[in-house]
């Protein structure tokens, strides 16, 4: 269902209700979607096995040791002067 803003602003528990029992409910604004309500439950569901930015890290491939040697001789100072 359609919800236009002010309708949704007025009508929040209606809105959360329904989205709760019919599913994602679309707000409106102008007549153009500007977002959608999902209950807890869809949201969840939504968000299930999705990996994460430390799952996605951790996949990647290993690091050869040519690469680790070269990262750690860098010098550790910035490589030019920054004013603040």
């Amino acid at each position: 269902m359609d919800w236009q803003l002010q309708n949704a602003k007025n009508q929040f528990s209606k809105l959360v209700q329904c989205a709760r029992t019919q599913g994602p409910q679309i707000v409106t604004v102008r007549g153009e979607r500007a977002a959608v309500v999902l209950s807890a439950a869809d949201y969840d569901t939504l968000r299930a096995n999705r990996p994460t930015l430390v799952d996605h890290l951790l996949s990647s491939p290993a690091w050869d040791q040519e690469f680790v040697d070269l990262v750690s001789q860098r010098e550790k100072t910035p490589s030019r002067d920054i004013e603040f």
